[in-house]
């Protein structure tokens, strides 16, 4: 079967099998941002954001979202261009391993979306879906913190 989905701006459309998962979807479109872990959604590695929302890919099955807005993190930024989140992230050593990352990136990318001024408790819930055997989370605290003020034209 066919879906159209416009990912990273592009629309595409692409052959699925019946009941194949958006993150199997995706990543055999070549996009590796989104990570596959626990496929139970408990570790936000596979995080997407869908239609303007954080989603867990490896619980959507893809013709569910045929027609829908997909943005995984190779949508973000550029080298020469990132995202300020992205270089928040860096600036602020927030960046371990980066298997948790993009997830973390994109959940952060929908707070900032709907919230530009969020208070740490905010980040901390629109975080709390992402589990990094790297970090205590601080640094993706203080990053998501930096990126938000960037993101009002402040320093």
């Amino acid at each position: 079967m066919q879906v159209n989905l416009n990912i990273n701006n592009q629309n595409k459309t692409i052959e699925i099998e019946p009941g194949e998962i958006l993150l199997d979807t995706l990543r055999n479109s070549g996009l590796h941002g989104p990570k596959r872990a626990c496929s139970t959604g408990d570790c936000g590695a596979c995080t997407v954001i869908i239609n303007g929302e954080a989603v867990n890919s490896c619980l959507i099955f893809t013709a569910s979202v045929d027609g829908a807005k997909i943005l995984t993190v190779e949508g973000l930024g550029t080298v020469s261009n990132p995202h300020p989140l992205q270089k928040a992230f860096v600036e602020e050593g927030a960046v371990q391993c980066g298997y948790c990352i993009p997830g973390m990136l994109m959940s952060a990318k929908v707070l900032l979306d709907k919230n530009n001024n969020p208070s740490e408790e905010e980040i901390k819930t629109a975080l709390g879906g992402h589990l990094c055997r790297c970090t205590g989370y601080v640094k993706q605290i203080k990053a998501v913190m930096k990126a938000a003020l960037q993101l009002k034209g402040g320093r």
